[in-house]
């Protein structure tokens, strides 16, 4: 059974919250602020983390960082103002999966918390069913294992970030374009694109030898993104 860390400081919003993921079957580990959360995580182990923002202690990016470090896995779901474009993209690009804006129907983030964990298992819409492996020159991704590794050395990849990878590598040559991403690495047939942006941002500086200068996922203007094969016998070298 999962467990979901929900760290939220106004106590209203927390309960609910709660209360909803209860009735789905989902315990929960409740945090007030940032530090009762951080020092929180490596005991409770939670299989996803729901987080706002703004809360008191330390704020949800330095939250968001530190959780980073010791779990690089975990899906975690922030919450933000709805307004907040920016502190939405500043959380995608310290590795959060995906967010839900306030206000917010505590239905609705219960079926993204489910959808988060679904995809984390491999078994969800936004995640590739099939098992085995896939290799591209000397990146091998096992998508039993939920493991990557690029010259032989683990690459640290969030679950949504594993979810694209593995997407984009088992559509060679396709032009994906970011509705077609979200739709199935996210799951979502309305979303803001940015999302989209941001994930292809962070994966190019973890498999490109330059991300400046990708050589794996090209953009293609206009249009969206496409995995281009390496040549087989070539490496990218640092």
């Amino acid at each position: 059974m999962s467990t979901v860390l929900v760290v939220e400081d106004e106590a209203t919003v927390r309960e609910v919250v709660c209360a909803y993921l209860h009735r789905a079957g989902l315990p929960t580990h409740e945090a007030a602020d940032g530090l009762v959360a951080v020092r929180a995580f490596p005991d409770v182990r939670p299989d996803l983390v729901v987080l706002d923002l703004m809360i008191p202690g330390i704020d949800g990016f330095e939250v968001l960082r530190r959780i980073r470090a010791i779990d690089p896995a975990v899906p975690i779901l922030m919450l933000t103002a709805k307004a907040a474009e920016q502190d939405r993209i500043a959380g995608l690009e310290i590795g959060a999966d995906d967010y839900v804006t306030k206000p917010f129907s505590a239905r609705e983030l219960v079926l993204r918390v489910q959808g988060l964990l679904r995809r984390a298992a491999g078994t969800g819409p936004g995640a590739d069913r099939a098992g085995g492996t896939v290799r591209e020159g000397d990146l091998v991704v096992d998508r039993d294992a939920r493991r990557a590794t690029l010259r032989g050395t683990d690459l640290t990849l969030t679950s949504r970030e594993f979810d694209l990878l593995v997407h984009l590598m088992t559509h060679p040559g396709v032009v994906l374009d970011r509705d077609d991403l979200l739709r199935d690495v996210w799951g979502w047939e309305v979303g803001d694109r940015s999302t989209v942006t941001v994930h292809v941002r962070r994966l190019r500086e973890k498999v490109e030898a330059d991300p400046s200068h990708p050589t794996r996922i090209s953009t293609v203007w206009g249009q969206g993104y496409r995995w281009d094969r390496i040549p087989e016998g070539y490496a990218d070298e640092t």
